[in-house]
């Protein structure tokens, strides 16, 4: 299934640069780039309030968007978004010309399927998740919202691998190198004993941290 595209309004960014920039946050806008499709970049701007409803949606670099830019309509995927590290806020994006020859490559959700059809499961497998999204190439067109993992006739301690994945029609992976690991479906002892082994871990390094936190005030004190 491919996934929903979304519309926005610009406006044609006649100069660029920081000045222009923050004028423009100060306008409540966003400033932006179409590039690609063998075509000059145009700087443009858009609505702070109407981006920032569509990146926090989330999925934003797998949704086709219909940029209406002084009468015309343009067709482009976001491929970069600037966030501001404190307010979380939107501050530039670079979008991506999409036509039919367009190729990208991105980040796919997995969902699992036929979990009814798994021994495992029925037995209270746990899901030890190794890959939670796969990259794919595909067109810019028609980029799945999800990958199908299989997961009938899988035991306890069975693997799910990219081979019990249903591509969409027109992907592939971006990787091909080998057969990697999705998911594991492990005994929920076997979870909890991993689980606790990370706790410790993380405690020896708080640990460790704390011994390297006080020498290093010692040092400072001398």
């Amino acid at each position: 299934m491919a996934t929903e595209s979304y519309v926005l309004t610009a406006e044609v960014r006649e100069r660029a640069g920081k000045g222009i920039a923050r004028a423009l946050r100060r306008e409540d806008k966003i400033p932006a780039v179409i590039y690609g499709g063998k075509k000059e970049p145009a700087p443009i701007a858009i609505p702070a309030h109407d981006m920032s409803i569509e990146y926090n949606k989330g999925g934003i670099m797998t949704k086709v968007c219909k940029v209406n830019l002084a009468g015309k309509e343009e067709l482009v995927l976001a491929r970069d978004v600037q966030i501001h590290p404190v307010t979380d806020r939107v501050l530039h994006v670079d979008f991506l010309r999409v036509t039919d020859k367009t190729k990208v490559v991105v980040s796919v959700p997995v969902v699992f399927i036929n979990q009814d059809k798994s021994p495992g499961i029925e037995a209270k497998a746990v899901l030890n998740m190794v890959r939670h999204t796969i990259d794919l190439k595909c067109s810019a067109k028609n980029i799945a919202s999800e990958i199908q993992v299989d997961m009938t006739g899988l035991e306890m301690g069975d693997t799910a691998r990219y081979s019990h994945a249903i591509l969409p029609e027109g992907s592939t992976f971006a990787d091909t190198d080998r057969d990697y690991t999705i998911v594991t479906l492990v005994s929920s002892r076997a979870a909890a004993s991993a689980a606790g082994d990370g706790a410790e871990a993380e405690e020896g390094e708080e640990a460790e941290g704390e011994e390297g936190e006080e020498a290093s005030t010692e040092a400072a004190e001398e």
